[in-house]
């Protein structure tokens, strides 16, 4: 399973997708994921933080391969990020360069939970339920 977006695995986010820009989620389309794949689910986080590794994204039960650009996926929903939101929160790193971790996982269900959970509650739920895992690392300082 692969991520593509609009920069490349260990390359620089464009400023448009951050809080140096309008702050809009990058598209992101998924390939080569598993036949039996029901759902994917996305967690962006940068673990280079200063307090911890931060969250700025959750959305789950994606039935489509792809994410538009300042769309949350039709359908799908949406966990708590650690700035308290359930929008995409870009980078906006308080200094130096932080990596920004795009995960992706291929599931075989949907997950019966309301929008809200946190990333620790929805990796424990669809432990049992990953069929594969993708990452796309980006890259961003602020100027």
């Amino acid at each position: 399973m692969e991520i593509i977006s609009t920069f490349k695995n260990n390359e620089k986010i464009p400023d448009k997708y951050t809080c140096n820009g309008t702050n809009v989620n990058p598209p992101i389309k998924i390939i080569d994921y598993p036949e039996k794949t029901k759902s994917f689910a996305l967690i962006i986080d940068d673990p280079d933080a200063p307090a911890k590794v931060w969250t700025h994204w959750i959305v789950f039960n994606i039935t489509k391969p792809v994410i538009e650009e300042n769309r949350t996926p039709f359908n799908s929903k949406r966990g708590i990020n650690d700035f308290r939101k359930l929008d995409y929160s870009g980078p906006c790193p308080p200094s130096g360069t932080h990596r920004y971790f795009f995960k992706v996982y291929a599931l075989d269900c949907l997950l019966d939970f309301n929008e809200g959970i946190n990333k620790e509650m929805l990796e424990k739920v669809m432990r049992n339920h990953i069929l594969a895992k993708a990452e796309l690392v980006g890259l961003y300082s602020r100027k």
